[in-house]
């Protein structure tokens, strides 16, 4: 049996008893290594990432209420299925992401007033949202511009969610607005530009909020993977993968999504995974049958921008639904979502 992993699941026998699962903790931590346990409907395995140094995996097995242990062979290690077999189920404020239910995340990429943000809020909410996104701080490919309103922008998001009782995710730009954001939003957002911001990604860990990371513009699946290791890495296992599209060399669409990524994800990670079908696309014709296509697929939820005045908009205008497409959309997305096995 080979000596030499450094990280390796414990899987428990059946039935194993408290006492002898913290043993093989204290044992294993006393080695210097991390532990992770996770409670699966017949056995518990513990995730041991080691100190770099070969664990010996013979000693370990020979222990209490040990059946076996594997080697985790996957470089993002917490974020593997192999390190957690179950699919990981977010909570948020009544609601989770990863289960059965398929959750929608609707609203304008920029909040520009507090008119233009609780019509959209009291809309979606309307038409079976389960979550209100907007934007107070936006990073734009020009310093010229419009830049989101900043905390008058988080001010109003909380005022929505008072009204409409809508959780509310909006981006984090770094580390040090963190524990800004983490005041008003429920879930805060990594943007594609800063999936590999490496200090903002410690940041928002530490945070212990839910998070919602997306896929960067030129980043593998791997990547993606790896960056929310560095999440998971401090006990935050409250992750949202979003795969919003790839740059390419195809100029018709703002970006090239990756329908393929959504079930090679959910292959490689027990993380819940959605898609952004307004980035992926950059055009709202194209939204609605990317988003079925996207539920078909086995995505977790939508991301989906929407403003009444879209030609008015400060940002994304193209990409954004009126109210009264994202509702009839949303109609069709129940009838999808039947047919796989999820509701909404």
């Amino acid at each position: 049996m080979s000596k030499g992993e450094t990280n390796i699941i414990v899987v428990m026998r059946k039935g194993a008893m408290a006492r002898q699962i913290a043993n093989v903790i204290a044992r294993v931590e006393q080695m210097g290594c991390q532990t992770y346990i996770s409670e699966g409907e017949e056995h518990t395995t513990i995730g041991v990432v080691g100190n770099g140094r070969p664990l010996n995996r013979e000693q370990i097995e020979l222990m209490d209420g040990v059946e076996r242990t594997v080697p985790i062979l996957r470089p993002f290690r917490l974020a593997s299925r192999e390190f957690h077999p179950q699919d990981t189920v977010v909570p948020i404020n009544g609601i989770t992401i990863g289960g059965e239910q398929l959750i929608v995340m609707a609203g304008p990429c920029a909040i520009e007033s507090r008119e233009q943000l609780m019509e959209t809020a009291r809309a979606v909410k309307a038409a079976g949202a389960h979550v209100l996104r907007g934007g107070a701080f936006k990073p734009r490919s020009s310093p010229y511009s419009f830049q989101g309103l900043g905390e008058d922008g988080l001010k109003l998001l909380a005022q929505a969610r008072e009204e409409t009782g809508l959780p509310v995710v909006t981006e984090v730009m770094d580390p040090d607005t963190v524990p800004l954001v983490t005041t008003y939003a429920d879930i805060l957002q990594i943007g594609a530009r800063n999936m590999q911001n490496y200090s903002l990604l410690h940041a928002v860990g530490q945070a212990q909020r839910p998070v919602l990371l997306k896929r960067g513009l030129m980043s593998t699946i791997e990547e993606l993977l790896m960056a929310a290791e560095y999440i998971l890495s401090h006990g935050n296992d409250r992750i949202i993968l979003c795969e919003r599209g790839i740059r390419t060399f195809e100029p018709y669409t703002r970006n090239t999504l990756d329908i393929s990524a959504v079930p090679l994800i959910k292959q490689l990670s027990h993380l819940p995974v959605i898609v952004d079908p307004s980035h992926a696309t950059g055009k709202w014709e194209l939204v609605e049958p990317v988003s079925r296509a996207a539920v078909a697929a086995g995505a977790d939820g939508l991301e989906i921008e929407v403003h009444p005045n879209p030609e008015e908009a400060l940002s994304d205008g193209a990409q954004s639904l009126k109210p009264a497409r994202f509702a009839a959309l949303m109609e069709s997305l129940r009838l999808i979502a039947k047919a796989v096995g999820r509701r909404m």
